[in-house]
């Protein structure tokens, strides 16, 4: 069986590894990722899928501004693990997170991915006319979803990241570490 759950720490190698089957090292040149890029996911929405104990799919939103003062929610990546895309777990994990979305009060979502695909759950390119994306990116995949009805409307400008701050690593912990292991010393 499996099972949408909040994502923990204890997740992240495995992510990163089903991130990197599914979309390859050019996920990080995405426009996107600058959004993301040293930010934390909105509270309470990064999910997990698991089966038996493996990760198997993963869902995140993250806190940006669709155009001036206009709060909004980045979803993506959205990922699941090759063995199992075509059986309707992509689906349940963008329900649940807009599910999730919504209870929290949040009142549009916007991506960028493929238009036929996000249509079925309300996506569409009309919402974000009047956005655009600090970066390239092909206006036709920039999609949005009111989760409030209107939440996009007469919505314009540069789309910017407002969420919270990933915390940076301690480095005179990871100093301290390094120092304390042995050296390998080649005979």
């Amino acid at each position: 069986m499996i099972q949408i759950r909040d994502e923990h720490v204890t997740d992240i190698a495995a992510r990163e590894r089903l991130l990197d089957t599914c979309f390859g090292e050019a996920r990080f040149a995405k426009t996107c990722e600058r959004l993301r890029e040293g930010r934390l996911p909105a509270e309470g929405l990064a999910l997990a899928a698991e089966q038996d104990g493996g990760l198997v799919g993963t869902v995140r939103l993250w806190d940006v501004s669709a155009g001036p003062g206009r709060p909004a929610l980045m979803l993506g990546p959205i990922a699941v693990a090759p063995g199992l895309q075509g059986a309707g777990l992509g689906g349940r994990l963008m329900r649940a997170a807009l599910a999730r979305a919504a209870a929290a009060g949040h009142r549009a979502v916007i991506l960028v991915g493929d238009a036929p695909y996000y249509a079925r759950f309300g996506f569409s390119a009309a919402a974000t006319g009047a956005l655009w994306l600090p970066g390239p990116y092909d206006p036709a995949r920039f999609l949005g979803l009111d989760l409030v009805p209107g939440a996009l409307a007469g919505a314009g400008g540069l789309v910017q990241a407002t969420g919270r701050l990933a915390p940076l690593p301690d480095l005179a912990a990871l100093v301290a570490a390094e120092a304390a292991r042995p050296l390998a010393i080649a005979a």
